[in-house]
């Protein structure tokens, strides 16, 4: 599946660029893991590897990891660079799952 097919869903998808050297983006990992155990399966949560993946990164101008995007229908609704808390990735989500 490409990335431009995996952000079509009509459920949001949270795409979380980020890079293996990154140190804030393994602070990310384990929000990302409770995030998806609070909302279950209204929304997907995707990373990406802007060092595996440079197109995609390049097409959302990507320019520091990690940057979180929320997608829905292929469109951005949301984004973020750097650390952000749980409490404001859920609410987010919940904002454009309704």
């Amino acid at each position: 599946m490409t990335f431009n097919e995996l952000i079509q869903s009509d459920k949001p998808v949270l795409v979380d660029f980020f890079a293996e050297w990154c140190g804030p983006c393994k602070m990310m990992a384990p929000v990302l893991k409770e995030v998806k155990l609070s909302i279950g399966d209204t929304a997907s949560i995707v990373k990406v590897d802007v060092d595996k993946n440079q197109q995609a990164a390049r097409d959302y101008q990507v320019q520091s990891v990690p940057t979180l995007i929320l997608f829905k229908n292929g469109q951005p609704l949301w984004r973020q660079s750097g650390v952000v808390p749980k409490s404001t990735l859920i609410k987010i989500i919940q904002q454009h799952t309704a």
